[in-house]
């Protein structure tokens, strides 16, 4: 019997592009010549419950005068939602963008209470375009009417998540198999009309289910509850971001009511083996699979096969989906929410893994960090190239735990040489590694932005995270990175076991230069959580906290409560670090005191108020490393000569002209120097395969002239540093 295979996304992940998963998988089982259709059904069910015919038939349960005067209020003005509701997302989706003059006046959108906040927020549009300001109203109308959704027809709904309390911390399988148990809700019956159609459309022989997040657990059990039901001979597997860290200790075996297979990790060999037992009824070999055996739940991982290799997995494959039906949001003026939210990426990963895989509050001793493999930057490319093909977007989020610096180098020198224009961001270490030249590298390759942890500033418990980075090495790296062009987002991090009250007001007064200088251009803050797989989690006698419990759930396992040795309440610092956050984004309240952020009394920071300035006013003195790789992003010039004359000497001059993409600038020297250099450019353009070394440059130099160090720290090469002549 041929293996049929159908994927899905349930509701509710992403809006404005699918999750990645489905289509790394679908990617895979092409290089097996294996059927597979995929349906991110969150995307499919938002579009159907939004829209004239779905907004039609919803009323309040028992009558509107039960609910709020908001939701009163949005019921009184219904007819207007339906009658612009498929505009609004057909605008959305980039294929109405006239309607934005009509949505930038007053009196087309119904407005409530999420238009409340427009008064505060109207400076800001004055940054954002008729375009970006249509987006964010649109998007503000969306809230409303799913907050009466909320209030009025289904407490589990949002855009982004379904029934997420459902799914978190679940250490009992109990509330959710109750929740199963009850009546389908309004977004249920949605979701399993959809799902009815692509089942009886398909028929598959094998259903998988990819659950990234607590957010879409509840719909993946509704999905696998209904096709049991109807079609008990499908077999049914679920994987994802959420088993791999939450379910690793499972036992409860009324999940396997709903699912026969849960693979945990990398899914290909798992999948691999789940279709040969299914293809035969000789083979039982299984890796990292969670199935029912004689009544009890079993963990099989008995095959001796390794993993596949990165460059063995096959490009990603997006077809299926309705790229051309996402819709893009603007939330709130976060300048990395919004690309979060906005705008349709292709996700890739430069490397499986974390090059760096120390940090503490990491979950670092599961696989899908600790096992580091970066895919080859050719391969990379390959797969670009391909998906640009694909979908017809240039666009790029590289999903990586944390994108390798070298590799990041080779991936921009290799789409230089390819000539390719892409758009690209990803998550980094704040590693020394980013230099000024790099930065512009990357930069003139379509890097727009990178995100990376700065998680507590404060030396002491960098160290402690075992971050590799301290706030000073920071400081430099988000400066090169913003002098390049390149937005940069923090994570930060408050409440870390043994973080001081000190520690959390140095920190944000950390983040307040930061922001005051302009090298951090967006964040946020997280309040620490311990999880069952980090060091912390694994080891907290080492970090200063206690396990509030011991006991190992039957279903999910992996936020701990803890008690911190300090016994500060670190929750009453949210607001206040967030709503600072907010202003400093903005660029204003930086003169504001820090106390005056907080209701409660804080200690004055020990921090000066010149720090991050010191911290990068140090000089950089001049210095070569041999082993630098030089490139030129820049063209060739057009030379000219004249002879420059003093006290009765005469020598030739040359004239080297350049022009870049704003502008034309020249440089002067002698003649000598300037044939040499007009050669040597030639042989580092950034198009060449071969590389150059700063030692083989040196050396080539020497061979006709002395003093490689003089010609390299002159005034006409400086200036070309500026225009694209790197070190590497």
């Amino acid at each position: 019997m041929e293996t049929n295979i159908f994927i899905i996304t349930p509701p509710f992940t992403q809006l404005n592009t699918p999750y990645p998963a489905s289509a790394y998988i679908k990617g895979f089982l092409n290089t097996l010549a294996v059927p597979t259709v995929q349906a991110d059904l969150g995307i499919e069910v938002i579009l159907e419950l939004f829209s004239k015919e779905g907004l039609g038939p919803l009323t309040p349960k028992g009558g509107i005068e039960n609910y709020s005067e908001n939701s009163q209020r949005i019921f009184s003005l219904w007819n207007e939602y339906i009658k612009t509701i498929d505009s609004v997302i057909s605008f959305l989706q980039g294929k109405n963008p006239t309607l934005a003059l009509q949505i930038c006046q007053d009196d087309y959108l119904p407005e409530a209470s999420r238009f409340a906040q427009l008064e505060e927020l109207d400076w800001a549009f004055g940054t954002m375009g008729t375009q970006d300001k249509a987006k964010h109203l649109a998007t503000l109308y969306l809230e409303d009417i799913s907050d009466f959704i909320v209030e009025c027809i289904d407490e589990n709904f949002g855009f982004s998540r379904y029934a997420e309390r459902l799914g978190r911390s679940a250490n009992s399988f109990d509330e959710l198999y109750d929740a199963l148990n009850q009546e389908t809700t309004y977004i249920d019956k949605v979701l399993l009309s959809i799902l009815k159609s692509k089942i009886e459309t398909i028929q598959p022989t094998l259903f998988l289910i990819s659950v990234p997040f607590p957010g879409n657990l509840y719909s993946a059990f509704r999905c696998a509850q209904w096709v049991k039901q109807h079609y008990p001979n499908i077999k049914i597997a679920m994987g994802g971001g959420f088993p791999n860290t939450e379910l690793r200790s499972l036992s409860d075996k009324r999940v396997f009511e709903f699912f026969d297979y849960i693979t945990l990790d990398d899914g290909e060999l798992p999948l691999k083996l789940l279709i040969d037992n299914l293809n035969s009824t000789s083979n039982s070999d299984y890796k990292r699979t969670f199935l029912l055996e004689n009544g009890e739940v079993v963990y099989k991982n008995n095959s001796t096969k390794s993993d596949y290799k990165q460059a063995e997995v096959g490009t990603p494959d997006y077809s299926d989906l309705l790229l051309d039906k996402y819709i893009s949001v603007i939330e709130i003026v976060n300048p990395m929410h919004r690309m979060w939210s906005d705008g349709r990426w292709n996700k890739l990963t430069m490397a499986h893994g974390c090059y760096w895989g120390k940090c503490t509050f990491c979950d670092i001793s599961l696989d899908y960090i600790k096992l580091y493999e970066p895919v080859a930057a050719n391969l990379l490319c390959d797969r670009i190239e391909e998906l640009i093909a694909q979908t017809g977007q240039n666009g790029f989020h590289f999903v990586d735990e944390a994108a390798p610096p070298a590799l990041m180098r080779a991936l921009a020198l290799e789409i230089f040489r390819r000539k390719i224009s892409v758009t690209w961001w990803t998550n980094i270490r704040f590693e020394k590694s980013f230099t000024k030249d790099l930065c512009l590298l990357l930069k003139a390759s379509g890097c727009i932005a990178v995100s990376g942890g700065l998680e507590v500033a404060s030396d002491r418990l960098l160290k402690l995270i075992d971050k590799g980075v301290t706030v000073e090495q920071v400081a430099k790296v988000t400066r090169n990175f913003t002098e390049a062009g390149v937005m940069v987002h923090a994570y930060l991090m408050y409440g870390y076991p043994t973080q001081t009250v000190q520690e959390t007001v140095d920190s944000l007064e950390m983040v307040r230069q930061l922001f005051e200088i302009g090298i951090l251009q967006s964040g946020f803050w997280h309040q620490f959580a311990m999880t069952a797989h980090s060091p912390v989690g694994m080891y907290p006698e080492k970090f200063g906290v206690v396990k509030e419990t011991e006991v190992i759930g039957t279903f999910a396992n992996n936020d701990i409560n803890f008690i911190d040795s300090t016994g500060i309440d670190h929750e009453q610092f949210s607001f206040g670090l967030k709503k600072s956050l907010y202003n400093f984004m903005h660029g204003i309240c930086f003169d504001y005191p820090l106390q005056d952020w907080f209701e409660f009394k804080i200690p004055k920071t020990k921090i000066s108020e010149d720090f991050i300035f010191n911290a990068l006013s140090e000089e950089n003195t001049l210095s070569i490393k041999p082993n630098s790789k030089v490139v030129w992003l820049g063209g060739t010039p057009s030379v000219s000569y004249f002879t420059k004359t003093k006290k009765g000497s005469s020598w030739e001059m040359m004239t080297l002209t350049f022009h870049d993409k704003k502008e034309t600038f020249s440089v002067q020297m002698n003649k000598d120097h300037g044939d040499w250099l007009v050669e040597f450019l030639n042989k580092i353009t950034v198009s060449n395969t071969k590389i150059h070394t700063l030692q083989e440059i040196k050396s080539d130099f020497e061979a006709s002239f002395e003093d490689f160090e003089l010609f390299w720290f002159s005034k006409a090469v400086v200036v070309l540093n500026d225009f694209g002549l790197l070190c590497l």
